[in-house]
């Protein structure tokens, strides 16, 4: 295993580290795909649709057919929604990551080198919520390159982000992740970060069911200010 060592965002990054960010999203397309076909709703969609077109045209190739571009169809939009991510992060803060991070004392981005390449990255940003912008800190962006995957760098790039974050004075970090994030949410989860919300990002997210999850890290600094409170409320 090759030594990696993390170190912040440099302007000669910003390819590979795009790429990096594309392709990480785009590897959920297959996981959704999955999901979607073991609803209910899909196999009614693909033997339904299929099957009254038989019976209206006593045709089972015609049928089939249906069939195959149904299924053609959904495996080609299941990847909207992520494509769809990218696209946003790249009008806004992926679209010039030094002005959106590092502008400020409060944020960061960091990337993770293994033998003069970018293999890893995350970012944090203050929350958007005025009231909160003080207090937490959201993780961003956590990805690495398939190849380097199983060594550390991911758990080694959310350290970082903690530490930034007690160093700033931060009280949580927040972060936001799907279901269907399955190796994510283990990471996460085991890191101590617990769900602290659920929600849809969209109607689609909502036919299909597929949650957002919000996990939130108290950091220990605030745990311990909150103890003689508690204690005090007794």
């Amino acid at each position: 295993m090759a030594p990696y060592h993390i170190r912040k965002y440099q302007e000669r990054d910003r390819q590979r580290v795009l790429g990096l960010f594309s392709q990480g999203m785009v590897e959920h397309a297959p996981t959704t795909f999955l999901h979607i076909l073991k609803l209910p709703r899909t196999y009614v969609l693909l033997l339904g649709g299929p099957l009254a077109l038989f019976l209206a045209s006593g045709s089972w190739l015609l049928a089939l057919l249906a069939g195959l571009t149904l299924l053609a169809a959904l495996r080609f939009l299941v990847k909207y929604p992520w494509t769809q991510y990218v696209a946003y992060s790249l009008r806004t803060d992926m679209c010039d990551i030094t002005k959106s991070y590092l502008s400020e004392p409060g944020s960061c981005f960091w990337v993770a080198e293994c033998e003069g390449q970018v293999v890893g990255t995350v970012g944090a940003l203050p929350v958007e919520e005025p009231t909160l912008r003080k207090e937490q800190l959201e993780l961003l962006h956590l990805s690495v390159a398939s190849e380097h995957r199983g060594q550390g760098i991911a758990k080694a790039l959310v350290r970082t982000v903690l530490q930034f974050a007690r160093d700033q004075g931060y009280r949580e970090v927040v972060l936001s992740t799907s279901m269907l994030q399955h190796s994510a949410l283990v990471l996460y989860q085991g890191m101590g970060f617990r769900k602290t919300r659920q929600y849809f990002a969209s109607m689609s997210g909502r036919l299909v069911y597929i949650p957002i999850f919000q996990l939130t890290y108290q950091l220990p600094s605030a745990q311990v200010s909150q103890a003689p409170r508690q204690r005090g409320g007794l």
